[in-house]
């Protein structure tokens, strides 16, 4: 397991942003060769090797213009993504006067590793996440639900908090906002084709036209929407080819920075079926501890499970899995079959939960901390 700060992750990362945002201008391209072919082809009834020529004539004019208007794009999100995700979302800056336990935490686990304090941010939402955001040092925040305050311990937020701390300092956040701008362009200028495209109230004049030898009008068309389709997928892809094991290392970096494995594992477990966020987009949901909504058996997921993350915590840094857990007012966890299964096997009686005070002598260490602190 690797730990937090890891130079080779963060500097992978690093590479990974600079050709995300080549990778941008490199599908903005193919774009607007895709449109300027579907144009040639609505206008001209000609082969298609002329077609296509004069469709890479009129790319080599819009060039610049493309390039300045990515460019605007990228500098719009970079300087107000963060005004936008606080709009939907509806978080709000605290202050260490509103939030001193929220603000204590999280900056005296900023003080211990030198690194910049973030914007601090609630939102009031029952569900139990939280996530980062940010592209450098004067944007970064991380943004907690009000159900995830009230349902975890101090340990367990801290646990949180160090988590998200790991993704700004390894890079991820500055990753996954990349990811999304460069999907949010795409989306964009592909809706905008296919609602001009289905539309149209007219057929191409090379589909009608019996003179055109090769149908090159009617190819270039198709062969527009292929395009099209191909950077909407690329950029589909793009976002979901972001490694997973990212959540790993955070995990990990959250036990290196707390030195406790099971505060971490218990966050873990209350988080568990508990994440999502109604009226928030995908994108969002990705940057968050965990995102629930998965699709394709797993195969789009952009988290792991909390088993497989739980599982690697155990193994590799010695923490303790409770298993599924119930929150005060429920009778059972996500997973009452599993929840029963581990109060058999747990030398902690489950029912209680880490919010109630312990039952006289269980799952006390020698020193009398709960679950095992290990801090130090």
């Amino acid at each position: 397991m690797a730990a937090y700060g890891l130079y080779t992750h963060i500097a992978s990362n690093r590479r990974r942003s600079i050709l995300l945002l080549i990778g941008l201008f490199l599908l903005v391209y193919l774009m607007v060769f895709a449109g300027a072919l579907a144009a040639e082809g609505f206008l001209r009834d000609a082969p298609l090797d002329i077609i296509v020529a004069a469709a890479v004539n009129d790319l080599i004019v819009a060039l610049p213009f493309a390039t300045i208007g990515t460019g605007l794009w990228i500098a719009f999100a970079w300087r107000f993504h963060q005004a936008l995700i606080d709009k939907l979302t509806g978080g709000r800056e605290v202050t260490r006067e509103q939030e001193p336990r929220l603000h204590n935490l999280l900056e005296n686990l900023c003080i211990s590793r030198g690194i910049t304090m973030p914007k601090l941010k609630v939102m009031e939402n029952g569900a139990l996440n939280a996530f980062a955001t940010g592209l450098n040092e004067q944007q970064y925040s991380i943004t907690v639900t009000s159900g995830l305050v009230g349902a975890l311990d101090d340990a367990e937020i801290e646990a949180v908090l160090a988590h998200e701390l790991t993704h700004i300092r390894n890079g991820d956040v500055r990753m996954l906002v990349i990811a999304v701008i460069i999907a949010g362009v795409i989306s964009f200028f592909a809706e905008l084709f296919f609602r001009f495209f289905f539309n149209w109230r007219g057929a191409p004049r090379a589909s009608r036209s019996s003179s055109d030898r090769k149908g090159g009008g009617a190819a270039a068309i198709f062969i527009a929407i292929a395009l099209v389709a191909l950077a909407w997928l690329l950029s589909i892809v793009i976002r979901f080819a972001l490694s997973r094991s990212r959540e790993f290392l955070a995990d990990a970096g959250a036990v290196e920075l707390t030195k406790n494995a099971d505060a971490m594992i218990v966050a873990l477990r209350k988080i568990e079926g508990r994440g999502e966020l109604p009226g928030v987009t995908s994108a969002v949901m990705e940057m968050c501890v965990d995102n629930p909504r998965e699709g394709f058996a797993d195969l789009f997921a952009s988290h792991p499970s909390i088993e497989r993350r739980v599982a690697a915590l155990v193994e590799f840094v010695g923490g303790r899995d409770p298993g599924p857990l119930a929150l005060p007012g429920q009778e059972s966890g996500p997973e009452p079959a599993a929840a029963a299964a581990a109060t058999e096997n747990a030398d902690v009686p489950i029912a209680a939960g880490p919010w109630a005070p312990p039952l006289p002598g269980a799952g006390l260490d020698p020193a009398g901390d709960r679950w095992g602190d290990r801090r130090s």
